[in-house]
């Protein structure tokens, strides 16, 4: 019975979907005005781990991530290049979508752009406007802004947990004399000289962040679907206004379960652009393969804060190191034994709230065991190793070769010993009967865990 942790109500949840047998699920996605850095990356391993999961566990997923792709962030850095936005984008969501693979995450089954939902984004507005949840900007000055009437919204703070007497007491709202209340917030933007515009019923303009979300996920799974995503971050004020907004627009339940994931921290300290204290996904992949950082985002409980160090990646390789070197040299077939109690074990944790760490736990379980069967039940290892892989494969990890993953991870690991040249000048020992030598080249690789085996003539590797 799986059980998730809704943001909005607080506690785990047994999850029940709206449809029998379906999923609707949205995440936020990238505003692509840079590359992809290390919080970015958690939440596409995360939200992928998750919907993988789903499938495994027999359910029908719709997975929908969006790309904001017009904000003042983006066109601000078009400027700065002197650059069309657009061209910036597609640069950016390219660049998205290669680092996404690196990590071993599955394409959405549906990626819309905020620039292609233009027509959904104005619709929204005007209904909300015509309900009287909406109003134009009432001075010249603020002529074509449009904005989201927080006092109409009974509910307001439902899933922050915030008041509005609270915020307007206790917050820093900047005044603008276009609103009737620092609260609200902005749905279109009238447009400045030179910017990217849209035709619109309050003249040209462009969406607000948050109406970008709300207008590209009903259109894509409905009024009311299952879960919603995204970082920790965006609990408050984002996903806060989409539910205002949404509900306010259709009258209907925006989403069932909310699903954050907790923030990425370096030294102990929050992970931000302000602090100067960020990596990109692509400076982490020139130290580290995708699927180590995969594996070091799902070795902590996605709702856990998640504390960057090469240490903890150092530990990534070696653990995957393992477990490859466990299917080595083992024909591992497709099929596995569904009814081996280790899938009952890795159901039970990821049934707890995607507790990815216990799974973990699980599968090295199951590589102890194949270990301990290489040398005297071949098939019964083998058996034992299709379930290993199948359950890491839910996880998006050991889609690799065996052989590729551990050569690589030897050159990046051990930069100042060739491994194979060792080996060779074991061989060459051997074959002028240079006993001594031989086993010295020996005891030095069995110190770095290099375990040799001599099959058939040849000498070949794999670590311990």
């Amino acid at each position: 019975m799986l059980k998730i942790h809704n943001s909005q109500t607080r506690k785990k949840e047994v999850f029940t979907p709206i449809e029998p047998g379906k999923v609707r699920m949205y995440v936020c996605g990238m505003t692509v005005y840079d590359l992809c850095h290390l919080g970015h990356a958690r939440v596409l391993v995360v939200f992928d781990a998750v919907t993988r999961y789903l499938r495994f566990s027999g359910y029908d997923v719709t997975y929908v991530r969006n790309i904001t792709d017009i904000d003042d962030k983006i066109i601000n850095r078009a400027n700065e290049n002197g650059e069309e936005f657009s061209a910036l984008t597609e640069r950016f969501i390219q660049a998205m979508h290669e680092d996404a693979a690196e990590l071993g995450v599955l394409s959405p089954d549906e990626e819309p752009r905020a620039t292609s939902s233009m027509k959904d984004i104005i619709d929204m507005v005007q209904t909300l406007v015509d309900k009287g949840h909406a109003y134009a900007a009432k001075t010249e000055a603020g002529n074509g802004d449009v904005y989201f009437d927080v006092s109409t919204f009974e509910d307001y703070g439902k899933l922050s947990g915030k008041k509005l007497e609270d915020l307007r007491a206790g917050e820093r709202v900047a005044v603008d004399e276009n609103k009737d209340d620092p609260l609200d917030f902005v749905l279109w933007k009238a447009a400045k000289p030179g910017e990217p515009s849209w035709d619109s019923p309050w003249g040209k303009g462009r969406p607000g962040w948050h109406i970008e979300c709300s207008a590209m996920s009903t259109c894509c799974l409905g009024n009311h679907f299952d879960i919603h995503g995204g970082g920790q971050d965006l609990q408050f004020p984002h996903h806060e206004n989409e539910i205002a907004q949404s509900e306010a627009a259709t009258g209907e339940t925006f989403v069932n379960l909310w699903m954050h994931n907790g923030f990425v921290r370096i030294d102990d300290e929050k992970m931000s652009k302000s602090l100067g204290n960020f990596f990109t996904v692509r400076e982490i992949l020139k130290l580290y393969k995708g699927e180590e950082i995969r594996y070091f985002v799902l070795a902590s409980q996605y709702r856990s804060p998640l504390n960057y160090s090469d240490q903890l990646l150092d530990t990534a390789r070696t653990a995957l190191s393992r477990l490859y070197n466990t299917l080595r040299d083992l024909d591992v077939p497709a099929d596995y034994d569904e009814n081996d109690g280790a899938v009952t074990r890795f159901k039970q944790a990821m049934d707890d709230d995607f507790n990815t760490p216990e799974a973990l736990a699980v599968i090295f379980d199951l590589a102890n065991q194949v270990n301990k069967l290489r040398d005297t039940d071949v098939d019964a290892a083998v058996k034992k190793a299709a379930v290993l892989k199948k359950l890491a494969n839910v996880l998006g990890l050991l889609e690799q070769d065996p052989e590729q993953f551990l050569h690589a991870a030897a050159a990046e690991t051990d930069s100042d010993v060739d491994i194979d040249a060792l080996i060779e000048a074991r061989n060459t020992a051997r074959e002028n009967k240079d006993w001594a030598e031989a086993d010295r080249i020996r005891d030095e690789l069995d110190a770095m865990g290099i375990v040799l085996e001599d099959k058939d003539g040849k000498t070949v590797w794999r670590r311990s």
